[in-house]
């Protein structure tokens, strides 16, 4: 396994972010145990979820299912470098979401008694909150550090300006701040381009991707379609027929390259110098093991151009619209 810094803290994580979001729902408990067992087996330290995953298991349920994971032992939590979000509601009482100093006060205790743990590494805001001041948002979390629960605070679904503005205050009130931002960033969807990762470099935070397949139009979906494997509808049916022509394209230049498609899209990823590890959700430990396999495949400055006259991407703002 290959590790790196979590932007530019101190905190060594692997180059590949074990998600857990399919923990509770596509994968039962003793399938998610099993796979973040395989994780450990392959060098993964870096595990993320959120307080609103569980999918049947209900809101929090993905988090029991790892609490209950680490309380097996076997330096489980020690090996762990945990990230955990919050934003989301939890229950239909007021302030039991977003960002309030009573709810993250309130939502990481919470969370700590679900995972069974008395630490979070990485807390995360799950979405930016326009209506709690950063004064209040960084005072909950300066507490929070001070008592021990916390260690590094990171953001997603920021816009840049989010993160700038973040930043500044943290920096305003001598706090360390935001280490990481959590974006939807793929071969297809490169919007953060523009503005987000520009802001997260200049202000330290390393990229973490989601969706790194794009909902898996870019793990071979034309092959799997064509055998039956896959039945495609709503939204993603919509977006492979959009971009249909050029996912065809990838497929064929990914069988040019010796690779599935779906190593190819991480592979791309972990070629992005702002990229710190994308986050993989796998339903067994068969699609960890695939996505482990994307670690051993290199692209060259060709095989990286060809990617982007595929699937274009944006030059940084304002350049890209201005001239």
């Amino acid at each position: 396994m290959q590790y790196t810094s979590l932007g530019r803290s101190g905190l060594n994580v692997s180059r590949l972010c074990l998600g857990t979001m399919n923990f509770g729902g596509w994968a039962p408990e003793p399938d998610a145990h099993a796979i973040m067992d395989a994780a450990h087996g392959y060098g993964i330290n870096y595990f993320d979820t959120a307080n609103v995953y569980g999918d049947s298991a209900g809101k929090g349920g993905t988090e029991t299912i790892i609490g209950n994971w680490f309380a097996q032992g076997g330096q489980r939590r020690e090996r762990t470098v945990l990230a955990t979000k919050l934003y989301g509601t939890m229950t239909d009482w007021p302030n039991d979401g977003r960002l309030s100093a009573l709810n993250i006060r309130r939502a990481l205790d919470a969370s700590l008694t679900r995972l069974q743990t008395d630490y979070i590494d990485v807390y995360q805001f799950h979405h930016i909150d326009r209506e709690t001041p950063w004064d209040e948002i960084w005072q909950a979390m300066e507490t929070a550090v001070a008592q021990g629960k916390i260690l590094y605070a990171g953001s997603s679904n920021f816009a840049g300006w989010h993160i700038a503005t973040a930043q500044e205050e943290a920096r305003r009130r001598n706090f360390t701040g935001l280490v990481s931002e959590q974006s939807i960033y793929n071969l297809l969807t490169r919007d953060i381009e523009l503005e987000v990762i520009p802001a997260a470099v200049s202000n330290g935070l390393g990229i973490i991707p989601w969706s790194p397949l794009n909902g898996g139009l870019l793990g071979g979906v034309l092959r799997k379609e064509g055998e039956g494997k896959r039945r495609l509808e709503g939204k993603v049916a919509e977006a492979l027929a959009t971009h249909r022509d050029a996912i065809e394209t990838y497929e064929s230049f990914a069988e040019e390259l010796g690779h599935p498609p779906g190593d190819v899209a991480l592979a791309w990823l972990l070629h992005q110098p702002a990229v710190t590890a994308p986050i993989v959700g796998p339903r067994t430990t068969d699609q960890l093991a695939a996505a482990v396999r994307s670690l051993d495949v290199t692209l060259d400055a060709d095989a990286l151009g060809r990617l982007d006259e595929i699937f274009p991407g944006r030059k940084t703002a304002p350049e890209h619209y201005a001239w």
